[in-house]
Parts: structure tokens; C-alpha cells; sequence
């Protein structure tokens, strides 16, 4: 039995029993049923509910045009859909009362759901980046995947923060790099080779290329020698970089061999380190844009996580991006990103979190119920009542 599914059927099955649940199920959307038969019988029973159906003052028992109209409305938008799985429907709500407990397994499914195809379309605009040589795509994705993480957290109830996943069965494995490109290979060695050869070249690149932007990390590694030589005021050459890396102990342990140090002392080409590190940078803004959407899936295919644990360690595994793209925009000399989650408001938190909050952790008072008893159709023992029209 699928736990999703099956609250799907019950949160319908409560509202064609009592339409008064829809009361307490207005932060639900039809968009957050799984099912596009599901999503269209929601919309019907709320168009019916808005519209003022007939059924709803009708005194006595709760008349089946509701369900049949309901039906008919939206077997207009979608195929498949009958009376005898109304019926189905029905039968699999246990307790009409729990409709709020059951829309609220649906938003978290609605979620999980969600997050997950925003990660895939991020990935996928990172690596369509990555062949054209762009990253605006990418960073148009995550400025979306951010957005609905926020809206996210409003309808759940909390506060969207980036908060790091904790060490156990929920934490995020690891994902290794996918293989670097021979292109960005070259473009890192041309930019190694123009800052060992090229006098005050470190300059314009030191504010914002960091060691971690490069694919090959023995490229990362002699970056980062270079940048101590700069740190530190000594002169660079080939042979000052050599006997920096020397002494960082990457020759010795073979983190850089000697054939990448010759690559890159006779590799050297007239070019500007400033075009040659934008190059390196822009190949790091989409290799961290397509990490951080693997990260974002894994979370989001973790059954175990709840929803506002899952928006808060999303935030925090975009966190890399921003990080990149701000350096980015200083390399282009453009203004600074906003900053992609706020921190926890201070006063009276919105109405909207509010209500989402009431309606999934504080039960009903049991003093005002759905509806009475005479007003659920009735049912005959052992079997469902006859759904078709008389």
C-alpha cells in the first residue's frame, strides 16, 4: 500500500462524505495531489463548494448529486474517472474528521515531489551551461528552486533557513564530480601557466578564483601555492612555484606529479589571466550548480525527512552556489546577489504560516464537528451506496 496514494483517496473521500472539511483544507492546492484524476476531482469539489452547490443547503442527508456532480465537472478535464471510483474513494477515508491530517500527507508528498523536479531542472540547466559555455540558465533555475523552497516553507509553517543535514541515515552521500572536459583542462593550465610567467597577473584574479574552482584539484593545488607566494609578497616563476609545491609536500605525495608542473611551466601562451580565470570560474558556477542539484534530490527522495527539514538542508546545499555566483558577479564587475534564504523574521510570524501550522499539528476542538450525522449520505451495510444519477 503507497502511504501518498492512500491519503490522497482519503482527503477526497472525506470531502465527497462531508463537504464542510473543505473548510479546513483551503491552504491544499489541486496541484498538490499526485494523481491529474485526483487534482481535477479537488478542483470540481471546491468549483462546487465556491459556486454554492444545491446539495450544500439541502436539509436532511447529504444529497449524491454532490458526489456525481462533483464526478461529472471533472471527468470534463480528465479521463477515467467514474462513479464506481467515487465510491472507491469513499470507502478508503477512515474518519471524515481527519481530513486536515490527511491533506497535510498530502502536502508533504506535494513537497517531496516538488523539490525533486526543481533539482532535476537545475541539474539539467547546469549541464546544458556547461556545453554553451553560459551559466544564466543555471542561475535563473536556482533563483526558481529557491523561490519555491520559500513558498514551500509559507504553506508548511516555517521558517526557510539554511540548516545543515546531521551525521545518520538522513544525511546526504557524497556524490564524486562528473569527469572534466578536456576543454576546461586546457583553459586551467593556460591560466596556471599565465600567473607563473606573467608579472602581477595574480592580481587580477586573487580577489575571487579560489583553489576550489578548479575541475582537477592538482590544478586547485598549484593554485593555491601560487596564491601563498602572492600572499607573501615573493616572486613568481616556474621555479618559485616548484619549490612551493616542493615544500607543501605535493610532489612527495604525489597530489601533483612532475609531469602536470611541465604542462604547465611549458604551456605558457600570451593570453589574460583575467579571460582565463572568468573561463576557469564559469566552468566552476556550473560544476557547483550541478552539485548542489544532486544534493537537493537526494534530500528530496529521503522519505524520512519531514517537510521543513527538507526545505531548511535544500537551502543549505544551494549555499555553494551562492557562494560561487557572488564571486562571479565581482569577476564581472557586476552587484552582488540576493541573498537566496532570509533569516528568521522577527515579531508576529505571517497569518499564512500560521493557519498551515494550526492545520497540521493542533487537532480540531471536538465541540464543532465536520457535520451531523443526518447530513453524511447514507450507507448501506456492506456495501457502498449506488452513485448514479436517479
Amino acid at each position: 500500500m503507497n502511504p501518498l496514494m492512500s491519503a490522497e483517496q482519503a482527503v477526497l473521500g472525506a470531502v465527497l462524505l462531508d463537504p464542510e472539511q473543505l473548510t479546513y483544507l483551503d491552504w491544499l492546492a489541486a496541484g498538490h495531489f499526485c494523481r491529474p484524476v485526483h487534482q481535477a476531482l479537488f478542483d470540481a469539489l471546491r468549483k462546487q463548494r465556491d459556486d454554492g452547490h444545491p446539495a450544500l443547503s439541502a436539509d436532511g442527508p447529504l444529497p449524491l448529486s454532490w458526489v456525481t456532480d462533483a464526478v461529472e465537472e471533472a471527468g470534463q478535464h480528465v479521463r477515467g474517472l467514474t462513479a464506481a471510483y467515487a465510491h472507491t474513494l469513499i470507502q478508503a477515508c477512515p474518519r471524515t474528521e481527519h481530513a486536515p491530517v490527511y491533506g497535510r500527507m498530502v502536502l508533504e508528498g506535494a513537497i517531496h515531489r516538488t523539490v525533486a523536479q526543481h533539482a532535476i531542472r537545475l541539474h539539467q540547466a547546469a549541464r546544458a551551461d556547461a556545453v554553451q559555455g553560459e551559466v544564466e540558465g543555471a542561475l535563473r533555475t536556482a533563483d526558481a528552486l529557491t523561490g519555491v523552497l520559500t513558498d514551500l516553507a509559507r504553506r508548511w509553517g516555517t521558517d526557510p533557513r539554511p540548516v545543515p543535514p546531521t551525521a545518520g541515515p538522513s544525511a546526504v552521500t557524497e556524490v564524486p564530480p562528473p569527469a572534466q572536459s578536456a576543454q576546461v583542462a586546457e583553459d586551467e593550465r593556460f591560466l596556471l601557466a599565465v600567473l607563473a610567467e606573467q608579472p602581477g597577473a595574480m592580481g587580477e584574479v586573487v580577489a575571487w578564483l579560489r583553489p576550489g574552482d578548479f575541475a582537477d584539484p592538482a590544478h586547485g593545488q598549484l593554485y593555491r601555492c601560487l596564491g601563498a607566494l602572492h600572499h607573501r609578497g615573493e616572486p613568481i616563476d616556474r621555479i618559485t612555484l616548484l619549490w612551493e609545491a616542493q615544500r607543501r609536500g605535493l610532489l612527495a605525495d604525489g597530489t601533483v606529479s612532475s609531469e602536470q608542473l611541465a604542462s604547465v611551466c611549458e604551456g605558457m601562451v600570451p593570453g589574460s589571466a583575467d579571460w582565463f580565470g572568468q573561463r576557469v570560474m564559469r566552468s566552476s558556477v556550473t560544476r557547483t550548480a550541478a552539485a548542489s542539484a544532486r544534493a537537493v534530490r537526494a534530500l528530496a527522495q529521503d522519505e524520512v525527512l519531514g517537510p521543513g527539514r527538507l526545505i531548511n538542508h535544500a537551502l543549505h546545499a544551494l549555499g555553494p552556489l551562492d557562494e560561487v555566483r557572488t564571486r562571479w558577479a565581482t569577476a564581472n564587475g557586476g552587484p552582488a546577489p540576493r541573498a537566496t534564504a532570509s533569516a528568521a523574521p522577527t515579531g508576529e510570524p505571517p497569518p499564512d504560516r500560521v493557519k498551515a501550522a494550526r492545520a497540521r499539528s493542533t487537532p480540531r476542538p471536538v465541540a464543532s464537528p465536520s457535520a451531523p450525522a443526518s447530513r453524511l449520505p447514507t450507507l448501506s451495510a456492506g456495501r457502498p451506496p449506488s452513485l448514479g444519477r436517479p
